[in-house]
């Protein structure tokens, strides 16, 4: 363990004299990021391809332009729109999309020096997402605003292989950034393409020292007879705490590793257990509506049973009721029938007792 320790302070301490003037070997390249100019003007010179009604370049064709520059691709109206190919007669070439002439969409520039570009234009412009490869082997990979680097991005230094991600603004880095070296990296701020302000260093062999940029004048940049020399602010390290180194050992490491499958483990219980849960609940959703339509369905044919019943019942009663009506108008009549038949029999009495009283 002791040894260990020896080998990692000296780590430390060789990793902190390399972070004297970190600035200084992670120059960017803008070797190659100038334009071509293209033909804007009238299109003379020699053309083959098709046209339309008003003798305009329309369609896909092939021009030679004054310039000595040429163009191979689709027109409309008269002006380059859609895929084409644009050479230059320094070398320089670029192929992608058009729109009114100018480079829109998806294209790559291959610059006479090398450098390229592939990604997304707009107006002529570089602007959206997009990767530029330098003549000096760096390169930039992520957001662009009208030519320069915008936004969020990634920049890779060819000869340290240092990294650079973070916000950038006006092709400058500005903003959380984080500058990734071979062993460490710094996590902080940067202001004006420099580190300033509160930040800290990451080492790979488990430590981290805080502390921050200040700002140190340093000799004023020439700029030429014309202008006054400006002062030129260098960012100077002031180291802080560093955190106490703790080496790990093997049963800690196993220890670890156990926890991490422990954790694993009991995740995947609790969403196998979610899942379980989930389907019982949806088992129990769907029984319960089982059982709901049949107690309905039940509810129904009992109510057609009753109904039914009522219905036979009162069918039955009908006739019942129509028997005692005819019966009753039967003994009716009778009533009607008798009851002249002894008015006539007191009449014939009547008649025979005068008869007799005669005699």
């Amino acid at each position: 363990m002791y040894i260990q320790y020896r080998q990692a302070k000296r780590r430390l301490c060789v990793c902190l004299f390399s972070l004297k003037s970190p600035h200084k070997t992670n120059k960017m390249s803008e070797i190659g990021s100038e334009d071509m100019d293209e033909e804007q003007g009238p299109y003379l010179g020699e053309y083959e391809g098709g046209r339309n009604e008003n003798d305009e370049r329309h369609g896909k064709g092939k021009a030679t332009l004054p310039n000595g520059d040429t163009y191979e691709g689709m027109y409309d109206c008269g002006k380059r729109h859609g895929q084409g190919v644009y050479r230059f007669k320094n070398g320089a070439r670029y192929i992608g999309e058009y729109i009114k002439n100018k480079k829109h969409g998806q294209g790559t520039f291959i610059y006479p020096d090398g450098s390229k570009y592939e990604g997304s234009w707009v107006d002529d412009q570089r602007c959206g997402f997009g990767k530029y490869t330098y003549v000096n082997g760096d390169s930039y990979e992520g957001d662009w605003n009208n030519h320069v680097r915008h936004g969020r991005g990634t920049y890779t230094y060819n000869a340290t292989g240092t990294k650079y991600v973070g916000r950038w603004q006006n092709g400058k880095r500005e903003g959380h950034g984080e500058l990734i070296h071979a062993n460490h990296k710094y996590v902080g701020v940067f202001r004006d393409d420099k580190p300033s302000g509160k930040g800290k260093y990451v080492f790979d062999i488990g430590c981290e020292q805080h502390g921050e940029y200040i700002g140190v004048e340093g000799d004023k940049e020439d700029k030429g007879e014309d202008e006054e020399p400006s002062t030129n602010i260098i960012p100077k390290w002031k180291a802080g705490q560093v955190t106490a180194i703790h080496l790990q050992t093997e049963e800690e490491v196993d220890d670890t590793n156990e926890n991490k499958e422990g954790e694993t483990t009991e995740g995947e219980q609790q969403e196998q257990t979610g899942e379980t849960q989930g389907e019982q609940q949806q088992a129990g959703e769907t029984q319960g509506e089982q059982e709901k339509s049949e107690t309905q369905g039940e509810e129904k044919t009992e109510n057609q049973e009753e109904t039914t019943d009522e219905q036979k019942t009162e069918e039955a009663e009908k006739p019942a009721e129509g028997e005692q009506t005819g019966e009753t108008q039967e003994e009716g009549n009778q009533e009607q029938s008798e009851e002249p038949t002894q008015e006539e029999s007191g009449g014939n009495q009547e008649q025979a007792e005068t008869e007799e009283q005669a005699e």
